[in-house]
């Protein structure tokens, strides 16, 4: 088939060159299979390119597959209309001729009955929070036995605590068989069920090719759906938009719990609590049998309801999670739960980054990655947002809570308990008292290291230890414990939520003597969470030794901080492989990738060269549309240098004001500001504020700031656009006052990696500084020694801190000793963590082929030394690159050619 226009014709516009050579490269490398990594600048279509190409490939796979079915079939029509031959065995034969039959029915039953309202595979879907290796570890050894019985000593049970009481648990050790949960004779057997209770329909299996589209945050996912509506496709395919349950809660009591994670716990709670309805008839055998049982929250009661949803989505097409939400409100049932039903019969599953990369995740939705197109959206950071998903963390306050749990539902239930359930929460006692132990250690240089901080002597206020998993079991003496068989424990014995639900009981009832102990725990949230943080953090320690760092920060009461243990994943190569091998192809896009080396280094080093592919187009616009300058000197001649140990200056402050000024008279419209951090952009204004400088800025155009509260965001962004539309629009009553408004915006915050300023929203972007990330981050230094020892590097050896090697995690200096004795990868890592930064927040202008924008780099390490190859500019995008104005002698020309290019655009854009 020959590449062209013709062969993409959902595409809704006429495709510029470089859409039709990004479709016909990603048509290819679907073709070839292995890893692909297109660059496309923001702004060119990428999005529509990715679709109409991806779903493209996929109907033509499909005919192509239809094709060689009935040419096989025709081969075999033989012998006057025999079919196949006479030597054949009959099922053979029957199922020859009866193969396009088939496909033909699930083709007519799909449009008749909708789409996809099978069940789904209960062992895959079951909630599981685990990600458990599938070996059998050798036997653990016999724990000591600890249990002095201070509780009550008869073995019966109140009424009232009967429902948090332990079934009886066979280990391996046992049995001969996988381990077992039995019931006392006497109670109502249920076979554990998955969240879904569906009717007993016969639902179609799972079939043909799937698309997995998925991207960092909800807003983008929104996006493709809006984009995927231009096309045909949207009406043509079968469209499943998953996300968060609190995205999409409608559960009013549910949703008042504010946190992700409190809203997930009291959704799987309420997925346990069944309202069944028993037949009083007893069987042959005496026992009550259970004939139904509906979820214990009112939006998943009527199953008729999730039939009604599935069939209206099955007729609109593709709904993003706004309208599955609306969707859900106007039936009353669960919009989360309905759109998962619909992944079996989907055609393409569109997800966020976590639903998708995290095994644990794919396995609850239960997602088929097995020869299906795997796309992944702003990839740009996709190696640490894929290793960020495998960290874990327990804080000091939940470890007391959950040993207090464990400790008082033992105590209660000890005489009770068989003998598996005993030496399992014995053990679970023992490992959270040696967590407690080495965080709660004493240590002479905490206390001088806070009185240095409170005295101003020095910013050693984190106190961190890091070592490897090996040596952190080997010094709490807990290496011989079986951690595999304890998480399978976990896993299969419910006594998360017993002991949690027994734990919070007490704690009601003792509601009135006292809150909590230290007042941390409520902080952290329910004893439930806490106890899966100890479970994550159970996890980790099963990876291999050399794949994370376990950090420990003790408790130092004179800074007011909590202690904490987090292991930190290193390595994604093995993560990423599972995805790979599975998949037909994985896809990587985005904006800025480069370097890839980098990429292929830390994700997929196994792959083979002719498996990688990589493309990379340039710019719609022309370069007359973009203006980017270097800026070295503000207009009093000082010398912008936004470093650490010079950002806080006044004088700097103040020329970075007056610089505000004089843009805010030559930039119409929107100006977008972005600060490296929160606490420097606090800083900067309040300085305006006190010198004055702020109300000259305001005279000019409104300032907008930009808030930490996401939710609080949309509002900023809409209050912005309205002053900007008023003006683009004509209707601003005083055109001599005010000519726009300024959004002062932070690197890393919502409004650089998901919001689009096309046209008046960002006629000019400021980038203040370079960003980079702090080097007192003791989690950063581990990524930056690991990723300097790829490959075997010399200089690593004066990177490794060894074991019981302490540090403190807020001293600069040691951060900075630290980088400059990386001399490879480790230091390429920290610099192109700073540009991919910068990139990512400058690439939000230039939405269009008509769009202009001038992006001003603030700060003289922008033009000083261009030669090195590690320098900013060379690590910018290349359509950015060829047009750079390096260096200017003044300000004086920098505001001279920002006059001349607003001026042309303005008369270009009304001819």
């Amino acid at each position: 088939m020959e590449h062209g226009d013709s062969k993409f014709p959902a595409f809704p516009y006429k495709p510029y060159s470089i859409q039709i050579d990004f479709m016909n490269a990603l048509y290819d490398y679907l073709d070839k299979g292995g890893v692909s990594i297109l660059e496309s600048p923001t702004g060119t279509g990428k999005t529509l390119s990715i679709i109409c190409s991806a779903l493209q490939w996929v109907l033509d796979r499909r005919q192509k597959e239809k094709s060689e079915i009935m040419s096989k079939s025709d081969k075999n029509i033989e012998n006057d209309g025999q079919i196949g031959s006479q030597d054949e065995p009959d099922w053979m034969r029957d199922f020859v001729a009866s193969t396009v039959t088939r496909v033909e029915e699930k083709k007519c039953k799909k449009k008749k009955f909708g789409r996809g309202l099978g069940k789904l595979d209960r062992r895959k879907n079951c909630e599981s929070y685990w990600d458990l290796q599938s070996c059998d570890p050798e036997e653990s050894s016999q724990v000591e036995k600890e249990c002095k019985r201070s509780g009550k000593k008869n073995d019966a049970v109140e009424l009232d605590d009967e429902e948090f009481l332990m079934e009886e648990y066979e280990s391996e050790e046992e049995g001969l068989c996988s381990p077992k949960l039995k019931r006392k004779g006497g109670m109502v057997s249920i076979s554990p069920s998955s969240d879904e209770e569906e009717e007993d329909d016969s639902g179609e299996e799972e079939e043909g090719l799937k698309v997995y589209f998925c991207s960092r945050t909800h807003s983008q996912l929104s996006q493709f759906i809006k984009e995927l509506k231009k096309t045909t496709f949207s009406e043509e395919i079968n469209v499943v938009c998953l996300g968060a349950r609190k995205n999409f809660c409608i559960n009013e009591e549910v949703l008042k719990l504010g946190s992700s994670s409190r809203i997930n716990e009291r959704c799987l709670e309420l997925q346990k609590i069944k309202k069944n309805k028993v037949s009083k008839d007893l069987g042959k055998e005496g026992r009550v049998r259970r004939t139904k049982a509906s979820s214990g929250c009112p939006m998943l009661r009527k199953h008729q309801l999730q039939k009604q949803f599935r069939n209206f989505i099955s007729q609109e097409g593709a709904l993003d999670i706004e309208d599955l939400v609306q969707l859900g409100k106007g039936l009353g049932t669960c919009p989360y739960y309905g759109s998962r039903s619909m992944i079996p019969a989907a055609d393409l599953v569109v997800l966020p980054y976590q639903s998708l990369l995290s095994k644990s995740s794919r396995e609850s939705l239960g997602l088929n990655l097995k020869n299906n197109i795997v796309i992944i959206d702003e990839a740009h950071n996709l190696a640490d947002s894929l290793i960020g998903m495998y960290d874990a963390k327990i804080t000091l306050s939940q470890l007391e809570n959950v040993h207090s749990h464990i400790e008082k539902y033992f105590r209660r239930f000890c005489n009770l308990l068989g003998p598996g359930n005993r030496r399992y929460i014995q053990t679970l006692m023992v490992l959270t008292r040696a967590f407690l132990q080495v965080l709660n250690e004493k240590d002479v240089n905490y206390t001088s290291a806070c009185q240095d901080s409170e005295r101003g002597g020095g910013t050693k206020d984190i106190f961190d230890t890091s070592m490897a998993i090996n040596d952190f079991l080997f010094s709490l003496n807990i290496d011989n414990i079986n951690l595999f068989k304890l998480l399978q424990y976990v896993k299969e014995s419910n006594i998360m939520h017993k002991v949690s639900g027994y734990g919070d009981k007490i704690t009601s009832l003792k509601k009135d003597s006292a809150t909590k102990e230290n007042g941390e725990s409520c902080e952290d949230g329910s004893s439930l969470s806490g106890f899966q943080a100890l479970v994550d953090m159970l996890l980790s320690l099963t990876n291999n030794d050399g794949d994370g760092r376990i950090i420990i920060s003790r408790k130092r009461p004179a800074c007011g901080q909590g202690g904490y243990l987090k292991y930190v994943m290193l390595t994604g190569e093995k993560i990423f492989s599972e995805i790979v091998n599975e998949a037909q192809a994985v896809v990587l896009a985005g904006g800025t990738l480069q370097p890839i080396e980098e990429t292929r280094e830390r994700l997929f080093p196994w792959l083979p060269t002719d498996q990688l592919h990589f493309f990379s187009c340039s710019h719609i616009v022309p370069r007359e549309s973009i203006l980017p300058i270097a800026v070295s000197r503000g207009p009093s001649g000082h010398s912008f240098d936004f470093s650490y140990s010079s950002r806080s200056s006044s004088t700097l402050i103040h020329e970075l004001g007056l610089l505000l000024c004089n843009l805010a008279t030559v930039v119409p419209e929107g100006i977008v500001v972005f600060f490296s951090s929160y606490e420097y952009e606090r800083q900067v204004y309040d300085g305006w504020k006190a010198s004055g400088i702020l109300e000259r800025i305001m005279k000019k155009k409104h300032i907008f700031r930009e808030p930490r509260r996401n939710t609080d965001v949309e509002i900023i962004l809409r209050e912005y656009k309205e002053i900007i539309d008023t003006l683009s629009n004509g209707l601003k009553e005083d055109p001599v006052t005010q000519n726009g408004a300024i959004l002062l915006a932070v690197v890393g915050g919502k409004i650089s990696e998901g919001i689009n300023f096309s046209d008046g929203m960002g006629r000019c972007i400021v980038m203040v500084g370079l960003p980079y990330p702090s080097p007192s981050d003791i989690e950063l230094l581990e990524r930056i020694k690991h990723i300097e020892s790829l490959g075997g590097c010399s200089s690593t050896k004066s990177l490794t801190i060894s074991v019981g090697d302490e540090y403190y995690g807020g001293d600069l200096q040691t951060g900075i000793s630290i980088l400059r004795s990386c001399r490879n990868k480790g230091k390429e890592y920290y610099e192109n963590l700073c540009m991919k930064a910068v990139n990512q927040s400058i690439g939000r202008a230039i939405r269009h082929i008509n769009d202009y924008s001038a992006i001003l780099l603030v700060d003289t390490r922008y033009t000083s030394d261009g030669s090195r190859s590690s320098h900013p500019t060379n690590k910018l995008p290349q359509w950015i690159k060829d047009c750079l104005v390096s260096k200017t002698n003044s300000y004086g020309e920098v505001h001279r050619l920002l006059h001349q290019f607003f001026k042309f655009n303005k008369t270009r854009r009304c001819q």
